[in-house]
């Protein structure tokens, strides 16, 4: 429950542990001031609008001026993994299925993805791509090996029969990855396997996937799959979670084993080759440190584009659907740790790259609950996406949107039938998540210039399952401008309570607004193949004026103001 206390200003580009705490009464006699010459709420004039603001539960202030840098569109990426459903009955379909298919590719899939303009697609791993060995998914397809997949033991799926799940049989591979990545608009971001293969077999995948038509036997091999022209394949991942399942390696002995596979020749065939480390598992100070000045030691930094973060939030008891009042606020704390992990990441980054050439890359993040929920037993770590889930998106693409200057990319996982995903499929059934509506929500941010706003309301107190009294923030958000359109993000975390918050725009002035909103009277709410819509965002037009703008935000919910911009 939303209790009347401390409220924070989330600052865009600083460190939260810098950021500052107000009291009520000069949050509301902050309220009054800053409510003057912005926008107009669609009922209120003059005065009238300005005292409205000082009853408002919240402020927001957008400083159109004061840029953090541009939005890389790849902070709206994607990740698919061969685990559970994700590529088999989720992906894949197979070209001779009864279910709509591109090419074998579903294609309620590719419909729903080519709307929300999904910029890059991580595959094929996660864990499964240490394992993988990429000359078992090229060539014709009937003569593909079938190998035991890396996730076989995994008691949920153990005692299943020879399903994908368990046994991969390398239908979808290379070819059909990058086919999709094509229908979709997005760029593949492919996941190199460090633990169990060499980087020689590395560098003939990139030989497979970019050298010209005709140029090689791979790339004739390449073209038998139906593909002649290159792939052109940008982003590379040199291994995955290589203090762990990639390896358990040191981050010293990481650091030798990367040298061997990224530095030359690793032969570019015309493509700015771009390699992604293996970095923390979230905060592993000491792997960024000494892996960073691993590299640095020998001159190697300019290597590496992009050092990857993971960060998975969850709430104790676990549930994805019938989770306790408490674990609503358990989850999007455990969600928020992601605003500390990339400036802590970043300010150790920059003992070794002073000039942060190195950028962050979180390609695994999300909401990760019990497997009580997945739509098939085959689904591996398959669970439903509730109103909770929709919030922890916007509150974490927030987060990135605030760092545009530090976080080149992210990855949510997964993409269909797994973690956080945007998709749940099974057979010929297929639905969008509350997690997808928030992507399509935020797409406008894509390639926008991030500018800095401040947010403030009375934080949020409640009890968690060990009787521990907890604080949360009661508002937060980002802003972009593109063109003349400031695209403003905000997500109330209070779970009963709605949120009226007062909006000024420093710099420039509202020609027209419009509000979509997405909300559920039931914060357990979230769409099933029988009820695919019962969670769905709505639109509304705002009307606009002189004197300040008093938007009510529904409890649970994320909501986007589309403000075009005038003088």
């Amino acid at each position: 429950m939303a209790q009347p206390g401390r409220s924070r200003e989330i600052l865009a580009n600083s460190d939260p542990q810098a950021m500052t705490h107000i009291d009520r009464r000069a949050f509301l006699d902050g309220a009054a001031r800053l409510a003057s010459g912005a926008l107009l709420a669609p009922h209120l004039t003059g005065a009238t609008a300005r005292y409205a603001a000082t009853l408002a539960d919240g402020r927001v202030d957008v400083l159109l001026d004061e840029t953090i840098g541009t939005i890389a569109p790849e902070i709206y990426g994607h990740f698919a993994e061969h685990l559970g459903g994700v590529i088999y009955d989720g992906i894949w379909v197979g070209e001779d299925s009864r279910i709509p298919n591109v090419n074998g590719i579903r294609k309620a899939l590719i419909d729903a993805l080519t709307r929300i303009r999904p910029p890059v697609i991580r595959w094929p791993g996660g864990c499964f791509a240490d394992a993988y060995d990429w000359r078992d998914g090229v060539g014709p397809r009937d003569k593909r090996p079938r190998r035991t997949n890396v996730w076989a033991d995994q008691d949920e799926i153990a005692a299943l029969g020879s399903v994908p799940a368990k046994v991969e049989p390398n239908t979808f591979g290379t070819n059909e990855f990058m086919h999709l990545c094509q229908l979709a608009g997005a760029q593949p971001y492919v996941g190199a396997n460090l633990r169990t293969l060499d980087p020689q077999a590395f560098h003939q995948w990139v030989e497979y996937c970019n050298a010209p038509a005709g140029s090689t036997t791979l790339a004739d091999l390449r073209a038998t799959g139906g593909s002649p022209a290159p792939f052109g394949v940008r982003y590379w991942g040199v291994g995955n979670e290589s203090w762990g399942c990639g390896g358990n390696f040191t981050p010293d002995e990481y650091a030798s084993e990367f040298r061997r596979y990224a530095t030359w020749p690793v032969l570019r065939h015309g493509v700015p080759l771009a390699f992604i480390g293996s970095g923390p598992s979230g905060g592993d100070w000491e792997w960024t440190r000494r892996f960073l000045k691993g590299l640095a030691d020998r001159g190697d930094l300019e290597r590496l584009w992009g050092w990857a973060l993971h960060h998975y939030c969850s709430a104790a008891d676990g549930e994805a659907v019938s989770f306790a009042p408490h674990a609503w606020y358990d989850l999007l704390a455990s969600a928020d740790k992601m605003e500390g992990l990339i400036t802590g990441h970043w300010q150790l980054m920059r003992e070794t790259d002073r000039a942060h050439r190195i950028k962050l890359v979180v390609d695994e993040w999300g909401a990760w609950h019990k497997m009580t929920t997945n739509v098939d037993p085959s689904h591996l770590f398959g669970q439903q996406s509730t109103m909770r889930d929709a919030v922890v998106a916007g509150l974490t693409l927030d987060t990135f949107n605030r760092h545009a200057d530090k976080v080149a990319m992210a990855n949510v996982a997964q993409l269909i039938n797994c973690i956080q995903s945007l998709f749940l499929a099974h057979e010929d059934k297929f639905l969008t998540t509350p997690t997808y509506h928030v992507f399509a929500m935020y797409a406008p941010h894509q390639g926008a210039r991030a500018v800095r706003m401040v947010a403030s309301a009375p934080r949020v107190s409640w009890t968690d399952g060990d009787k521990q009294t907890k604080e949360l923030w009661g508002l937060a958000g980002s802003a972009s401008v593109k063109g003349d359109v400031l695209t403003l993000t905000l997500t109330n975390p209070h779970a009963t309570d709605a949120l009226d918050v007062a909006v000024a725009l420093h710099g420039g002035k509202a020609k027209s607004i419009r509000a979509t909103t997405l909300a559920h009277r039931d914060l357990h709410a979230h769409n099933t193949f029988e009820q695919p819509h019962t969670v769905e965002p709505t639109t509304t037009e705002v009307r606009t004026g002189a004197d300040g703008l008093v938007h009510r935000l529904l409890p649970g919910s994320v909501t986007q103001l589309r403000i075009a911009l005038g003088v």
